[in-house]
């Protein structure tokens, strides 16, 4: 099995194109869900994505792309690890 795993100081690229840097990950307070904390870095335009700083459930961040609505999305996954 594919086990990938978000780690602080990582790049990834969404879907839409947007990178992101992971800044950490963290617990919501009241219902105690994994969240990651990441910062969308400069698009320049090139997605909807605006930079700054953003929180995400981490099941949403590490979920598969759903390609019935998005049918032109190349990637597998919402979020892929930028290795290179």
């Amino acid at each position: 099995m594919d086990k990938r795993e978000v780690k602080p100081f990582t790049m990834w690229r969404h879907f839409k194109g947007a990178n992101v840097l992971v800044i950490s990950l963290a617990q919501h307070s009241e219902t105690g869900e994994d969240l990651v904390v990441y910062r969308c870095l400069a698009n320049n335009g090139k997605t909807k994505h605006k930079d700054g700083i953003y929180a995400r459930p981490l099941e949403m961040f590490l979920s598969e792309v759903d390609h019935e609505k998005y049918p032109n999305a190349t990637q597998k996954y919402r979020f892929e690890e930028i290795k290179d």
